[in-house]
């Protein structure tokens, strides 16, 4: 395939330029940067990563290839991908397409061969900005340059967009396990039935692995839409809920904080990331925007209890104010040690514990993979 200029637009004006692949055309969203040395596919199919520009900070993007067995969700949810270089001819024996098929098949649109360390320092110290990824013959002159950088100022902020809505299952399902050997990942495949608790499980743009890790511990999960009230869920027969990962602010997803606080004390309550910031939203606490974010397999968390540091998955915007919690009754249990924020809760006398990274995580560390046998050790009999 042809490979044509591409540019990289921010809406502080910087303009990088560099060489396609994926898709051709443009796209808008927010520019994050995400430190992982591996796991590109897994980052694509990410619904928390919607609406994003993603910068992957390792310098070769693309080795491994792309295959059926590893992705997230059934489909692509960055908008773009921009890398420092990217390699054409994958080198994997479970790899079934490159990485530049997947994206020209998913519409994700690419540029690489551009300074990805300059661009690093530039979201650091500016925060996320707007951008826009171009690709086509003349993205790259001057004029072409500064009407991208006008339209960037023009497009929508994502904090204000309800990405819950566009990420979402649309229907409730139980899921029983993936049969051995499955080529498309899809995680709704009935191959064996558990006889574990049914645990209910709010998707707010759900990781695939989430699944996979509550029917490993012996839960059988019922995914419900993030938009379904309390009362389905509470006459749904189910002994616990947890609320999953998703993208964009918490604040904008009034539906979701809804339905938890319409649960608080009624179910033990469990979260992830957005999970988390939704279950603090609802019992009263607040969330802010964090600078730049945290994307990656490598951030240091402290257990405060036991003061064992984890290494663990991260993927997000916003974090829970840790005064608010406080005072809300939350006890904080897990510390970022990048930069202190608040990384776990518990409220001891509402029945809620959850953490802002991401246990279920792959690929990545597996050092809170504790926390699976945790969640179900923590509840009754007939809980997870």
């Amino acid at each position: 395939m042809r490979r044509f200029p591409a540019v990289l637009a921010l809406e502080e004006g910087s303009v990088f330029r560099g060489t396609s692949f994926g898709a051709v055309g443009r796209a808008f969203g927010e520019v994050v940067f995400n430190t992982a040395m591996t796991g590109y596919q897994e980052v694509l199919t990410d619904p928390s990563y919607w609406g994003q520009l993603v910068v992957m900070t390792a310098p070769q993007i693309g080795n491994t290839g792309v295959n059926f067995e590893d992705p997230e969700s059934s489909r692509a949810h960055v908008r773009g991908f921009i890398a420092r270089e990217f390699c054409r001819r994958p080198s994997n024996h479970r790899a079934t397409l490159s990485l530049d098929e997947y994206m020209q098949d998913q519409g994700v649109i690419g540029i690489h061969e551009i300074d990805t360390r300059a661009l690093t320092r530039l979201i650091r110290e500016k925060g996320c900005l707007r951008g826009v990824v171009a690709s086509g013959p003349g993205v790259e002159l001057p004029a072409a340059c500064e009407e991208l950088v006008a339209a960037v100022r023009e497009s929508p902020d994502l904090a204000r967009i309800d990405a819950v809505r566009e990420v979402t299952s649309t229907r409730t399902f139980e899921w029983h396990g993936e049969p051995s050997g499955s080529s498309d990942g899809r995680p709704d495949r009935a191959s064996s039935t558990a006889l574990g608790p049914r645990i209910a499980v709010l998707d707010c743009g759900m990781k695939w692995n989430i699944l996979r890790q509550l029917h490993a511990a012996g839960a059988r999960p019922v995914v419900f839409p993030a938009m379904t009230p309390a009362s389905e869920i509470l006459g749904a027969s189910v002994a616990a809920l947890l609320i999953t990962n998703g993208p964009g602010d918490p604040r904008t997803t009034s539906y979701a904080v809804d339905t938890v606080r319409g649960l608080l004390g009624k179910l033990p309550l469990r979260g992830i990331c957005l999970g988390h910031q939704l279950l603090a939203l609802a019992a009263g606490a607040e969330t802010f925007k964090l600078k730049f974010g945290h994307h990656g397999v490598n951030h240091p968390v402290q257990n405060l209890a036991s003061g064992r540091i984890e290494i663990t998955s991260q993927n997000h915007n916003y974090a829970v104010d840790e005064a608010s919690a406080i005072r809300a009754g939350f006890v904080v249990t897990h510390r970022n040690l990048f930069d202190g924020t608040v990384e776990g809760l518990r409220h001891h006398a509402l029945d809620v514990y959850c953490v802002q990274y991401h246990p279920e995580s792959a690929p990545g560390p597996h050092d809170s993979s504790y926390l699976w046998s945790e969640f179900l050790d923590t509840l009754s009999a007939k809980a997870f």
